[in-house]
């Protein structure tokens, strides 16, 4: 039989009554499904730059301005422990707070941050030099190195030193689709301070409120509640609604807008990507009508998830961008869309009419993706979106975002 309750969503503390995230636990199930990954591969090792993928294998963190400058990186051989190269001070910081990797393994170093020390500089040749003796070390170095990402000078670095480099993001993305326990327990916590900053959204949903100003509310709040980082926060409202900008700016609610909004941050690395859709004050027949299709379509969209499932069938209970009102399913892209989520925004399976009608992905349990969809109104620029985040059971999908969204919600109704 089914379980029917709802996934945990507990406190932010570790407490000895409950059995909460186990982080032991969740690193060593993040670096053996890297090393599963390595080992399945023609690669004598990853080189890692994309910051999800250092934080999945390396279990470490710089968040804001270091993070995705190009500068920290990690290797992972074979048969060896991981070892980062950090911005400065912060591999000390490592030693003295990530047991889990050796200190040794925990170094400082320094790339150029996009290029704002160029290669001339020598910093690429040294680190490659270094990297190169490394695999030669480990008996690695004729073997492919992988790569996720990369700055073309160092790629062609490599190149020159004699490394032969290979894609390796398709098996980190194959290695982290699948979720752990902990990872659906983090991730659901992530939506469940979504939940509570929805009702703060709806309490200040008020002619006369700046979309940035509920961005900025948004934000405080996330942070006092625990999050380590608000990627993004879209609050679109009355005219902009259709098409959809996918940004915020400082337009005025006004009475009767329809007003959509999606916030994206990370409680321990792991996202929400969570729409909710709203009326001010009141609604109209065209804007209820859209809410009611882009309701209609989601509910589809997550009957269809089990496991087994292809990404294909999903995709096609969604309508063709021509539907509504798009020439083709590019120009449409991301408006009826499914991704995962996890350390990252935006993992796998994407799920769209684009890509998925002609190669599909199988749907697997432990999988946590979101599902999207969008309706245009009739009146020419309102429009609904609305968003959940579903976990794959063997019993199909449990939804983790439950801020109501079955009906058009009318904030501070008249």
């Amino acid at each position: 039989m089914a379980d029917a309750r709802p996934l945990g969503a507990p406190g932010h503390m570790g407490v000895d009554y409950e059995q909460r995230v186990d982080f032991g636990r969740l690193r060593t199930y993040r670096l053996e499904r890297a090393r599963e990954a390595l080992r399945s591969s023609e690669c004598g090792a990853f080189l890692l730059f994309d910051f999800y993928n250092i934080r999945y294998t390396t279990q470490t963190w710089i968040g804001g301005a270091l993070g995705d400058k190009m500068t920290r990186y990690a290797l992972l051989t074979r048969d060896g422990e991981p070892m980062l190269w950090d911005f400065g001070s912060a591999a000390r910081h490592h030693q003295l707070y990530s047991p889990w990797l050796e200190p040794e393994n925990c170094r400082a170093g320094m790339l150029g941050l996009r290029g704002a020390i160029a290669p001339s500089a020598g910093l690429m040749e040294s680190a490659v030099r270094d990297i190169k003796q490394l695999l030669i070390d480990a008996g690695a170095a004729d073997a492919p190195v992988g790569v996720d990402i990369v700055e073309p000078p160092f790629l062609f670095e490599m190149q020159r030193q004699g490394l032969t480099v290979v894609d390796a993001q398709q098996l980190m993305l194959d290695a982290r689709q699948i979720k752990s326990a902990d990872e659906i327990m983090l991730l659901t916590q992530a939506a469940a301070m979504v939940d509570g900053v929805y009702q703060d959204i709806v309490e200040a949903l008020k002619p006369g409120i700046r979309e940035n100003e509920i961005v900025a509310l948004a934000s405080k709040r996330l942070y006092e509640m625990g999050s380590d980082q608000v990627e993004a926060i879209n609050a679109v409202s009355g005219e902009r609604c259709n098409p959809h900008p996918h940004n915020f700016s400082d337009r005025l609610i006004r009475p009767g807008d329809q007003a959509f909004f999606d916030i994206i941050q990370s409680y321990n690395g792991y996202r929400t990507c969570y729409y909710r859709t709203f009326s001010v004050g009141s609604s109209t027949q065209s804007q209820r009508d859209a809410y009611t299709r882009a309701r209609e379509w989601m509910d589809a969209s997550i009957a269809k998830v089990r496991p087994g499932v292809g990404t294909d069938e999903i995709a096609r209970v969604w309508p063709a961008a021509t539907e509504f009102g798009f020439p083709n399913e590019m120009a449409a892209f991301g408006l009826q869309f499914g991704h995962g989520v996890g350390l990252g925004l935006h993992e796998r399976p994407i799920i769209s009419r684009l890509n998925s009608l002609d190669h599909p992905i199988e749907v697997q349990a432990g999988m946590v993706f979101a599902l999207e969809t969008y309706c245009p109104a009739s009146d020419g620029f309102s429009a609904a979106r609305i968003e959940e985040e579903v976990v794959v059971t063997a019993d199909g999908a449990k939804v983790i975002t439950l801020f109501p969204a079955q009906e058009l919600f009318v904030a501070n109704e008249y």
